[in-house]
């Protein structure tokens, strides 16, 4: 089962020695970026912007995880124009499979973050999508004449004048509160989708093993059968020689063998040579000549 963010966040922040808060802050791929250097140590993270503010600064980072993506032959996709939204759902699947990913190949050992980055701090970038820096402000209200100012203010334009609540001042709360839901409920549907995935690799795993138990059991069962059979037509030619021989000596250099015996040989080739009916013996296919 995958990690929660509070997991995530611990494993992170005690890895590359940083002081991450929420999944979002990995929106600015840097920590992303060294993760993967601490499994292959060749990432050039003097490229890397740890304290970047600005969605550009961000897509350089990502641009780097790529080349690094690239080296090493890694398939997986990166959603780099949602990442840098640094939305909660879309970074929280993005890092637990760099989890997955680091549990995997990384060599083991101590990795000294801070050295591998010259000392820079990595502070943890801003919260919220694109920083308020690069928004541009929106144009400022008109200032008011002094006359206007000192004007006395009527009780109708007083009741204009007071702000009222609007939808979007509203929005952000609302918006909170629904990312919060989607969120939790992303967590929860893949939870679910680690679980049933885990429930059809057990079962297949157990069909693999009791089908191979078959299998071995099966095999044993046909070299027993092959054993049996080669030690049965070994005694079953042994006799059939047996017989032969005797017949054929019989009255050759004066042998002869005793009265009903020669009798007993015939009855017994014969029920060595008889066949069930509908049998046929196979075309090309006989009894290989011996010698003696």
């Amino acid at each position: 089962m995958s990690e929660s963010r509070t997991e995530l966040l611990a494993w992170l922040n005690d890895l590359l020695q940083m002081s991450y808060t929420k999944v979002e802050q990995c929106g600015n791929g840097a920590a992303h970026c060294q993760i993967m250097d601490s499994v292959f140590r060749d990432v050039p993270l003097t490229r890397v912007k740890f304290n970047a503010k600005h969605e550009y600064e961000y897509i350089n980072n990502f641009k780097i995880l790529q080349s690094t993506f690239d080296k090493h032959k890694i398939d997986n996709f990166i959603p780099v124009e949602r990442l840098v939204k640094c939305k909660f759902q879309d970074n929280l699947e993005f890092l637990q499979w760099m989890k997955k990913y680091w549990d995997q190949y990384y060599p083991g050992g101590q990795y000294d973050a801070l050295a591998r980055r010259k000392g820079e701090a990595g502070s943890a970038p801003p919260v919220g999508g694109i920083p308020k820096a690069s928004i541009p402000k929106a144009a400022a209200a008109p200032k008011a004449a002094p006359n206007q100012l000192r004007k006395a203010p009527s009780n109708s334009s007083l009741g204009s004048g007071m702000p009222k609540p609007s939808a979007a001042g509203r929005t952000p709360v609302i918006g909170a509160a629904a990312a919060a839901a989607g969120g939790a409920a992303g967590m929860i549907s893949l939870a679910q989708h680690e679980r049933e995935k885990e429930a059809l690799e057990a079962d297949y795993q157990k069909v693999v093993q009791e089908m191979t138990q078959q299998t071995m059991e099966l095999k044993v069962t046909v070299e027993q059968v092959e054993k049996e059979r080669e030690f049965y037509f070994n005694k079953l030619r042994e006799i059939e020689i047996f017989v032969q021989q005797n017949l054929e000596a019989s009255g050759v250099n004066g042998h002869v063998l005793e009265p009903g015996v020669e009798d007993i040989l015939k009855e017994i080739q014969g029920i060595m040579y008889k066949t069930e009916d509908g049998f046929e013996v196979p075309e090309n296919e006989g009894i290989e000549e011996e010698v003696y």
